[in-house]
């Protein structure tokens, strides 16, 4: 949920005039920048992270809120590859560097996320992957006018929103939209398409507020109950297209927010970008017109389970135990690396259960089950051709024996079984 991500792609280079923004220009930006072509297998990696009390493994004791800040300060002086921010609950992301392959990408964040850890039990805390926090009610602690703006938005879809905002934490996938048009089109349908098989096969919160809520993955469940016309699947009326439907979506999404130098960012309600740009300040009248940051600001509130920005970043999984994260990292990543495989994992999910369903039930229903078993199994075989992964490959499978082959994920653990489940290792030794 970072407004300062890594691109992985140079898309960043196209730009526009100073100035107003027209609706047509609007929507040449979204088409080329969000959509834009980059390197093959080139990844990127987002984990968001809950933040415990060193040997409170379960988050049941609540973290001091007013050692976040101490913390963080601490944190940010530690050499990552790549940057940390704090999230509006206080859930720590650590956003990598993108890389040129899978295996650099998990090397590059295994190594970042010890330090981390090391510095962290220093000062006190733990740094936990889980999809939601179990035990902690939803509190925002950090005061950036982009937060309270966000924070009134979604008032009117309470709890749902504070949930979302403060107590949720993801493994974000970042790879490459595709080397052109026709690849850029099939790996924006198969991230989706797959998605609810792999939120029901790394879906790890079903806890909240210290009981269970009746879904496997209560993160997701929080963004379902969101704002629809910001979340979820873009839809617009531009079939075969996704860059020109979802510069239609887009635009046509209300304001969350307007910057401003002083003041609060609220923006006035219901008005979508599209309205902005073609009023200007007679809708905003405190502001000067729309412009291309003002636009990238718009783009960063939008929230579907895949988000296109010159790569394609997938939201849609729960943070992960241990090392646990590099599993649905490799797993997304050999299933795009070439056509068979893309087809044969089309092929699995052509008969997926809805998102709803896969963040309620999991790997309840044995059919889901069973597709969940197959996609591990291609995406092991598929890195196991080559040496530098086969260790990813076991990995997949170590996870698969624990969790997916018994219908289970990691939110069938307890919390209070934490601090003695396998962790994983995060090999790349053959």
């Amino acid at each position: 949920m970072t407004s300062t991500d890594i691109p992985l792609s140079t898309h960043n280079s196209i730009s526009f005039p100073e100035g107003p923004l027209t609706v047509a220009a609007a929507e040449e930006w979204i088409q080329r920048s969000c959509f834009a072509p980059g390197p093959e297998g080139r990844i990127g990696l987002e984990l968001e992270l809950l933040v415990g009390r060193v040997g409170d493994s379960s988050l049941e004791l609540p973290f001091p809120e007013d050692n976040y800040r101490r913390l963080f300060s601490e944190l940010r002086h530690v050499d990552v590859a790549g940057s940390l921010t704090l999230e509006p609950g206080g859930q720590l992301e650590l956003s990598s560097r993108p890389e040129a392959n899978l295996q650099q990408v998990i090397r590059s964040v295994h190594d970042s996320l010890e330090l981390l850890r090391e510095r962290a039990s220093v000062l006190g805390a733990s740094l936990v992957g889980a999809g939601v926090a179990p035990y902690r009610e939803p509190k925002r602690i950090t005061q950036a006018p982009r937060y309270a703006a966000m924070e009134q938005y979604f008032e009117p879809w309470a709890p749902a929103g504070p949930t979302m905002m403060c107590s949720t934490a993801s493994v974000q996938v970042n790879v490459e939209a595709g080397a052109n048009d026709v690849e850029i089109r099939e790996r924006w349908q198969l991230l989706y398409s797959m998605g609810p098989v792999l939120v029901a096969t790394f879906a790890n919160s079903s806890w909240i507020t210290g009981r269970r809520s009746g879904w496997k993955s209560t993160r997701l469940a929080a963004w379902l109950s969101l704002d629809p016309a910001r979340t979820g699947i873009p839809h617009g009326n531009a079939a075969h297209d996704p860059s020109a439907e979802y510069a239609l979506w887009a635009l046509d999404a209300p304001l969350m927010m307007v910057r401003r130098s002083k003041g609060d960012w609220r923006a006035p309600a219901g008005l979508t970008f599209r309205e902005w740009l073609s009023m200007g300040t007679s809708a905003v009248p405190d502001r000067q017109p729309a412009t291309v940051e003002d636009l990238q600001q718009h783009l960063s509130t939008l929230f579907p389970h895949v988000r296109p920005k010159g790569y394609f970043e997938v939201r849609y999984l729960d943070a992960q135990p241990g090392c646990w994260w590099a599993v649905p990292a490799a797993v997304v990543a050999a299933l795009i690396s070439d056509p068979a495989t893309t087809d044969q994992a089309k092929g699995i999910c052509a008969a997926s259960p809805d998102w709803e369903a896969a963040a309620r039930f999991g790997l309840e229903d044995p059919a889901v089950a069973n597709r969940a078993t197959q996609l591990l199994a291609l995406a092991a075989d598929r890195l196991r051709l080559d040496k530098a992964t086969v260790g990813l490959a076991r990995l997949i499978e170590e996870y698969a024996e624990k969790w997916t082959l018994r219908g289970l994920s990691p939110a069938d653990d307890h919390p209070s079984a934490w601090a003695t489940r396998d962790q994983g290792c995060c090999t790349l030794d053959g």
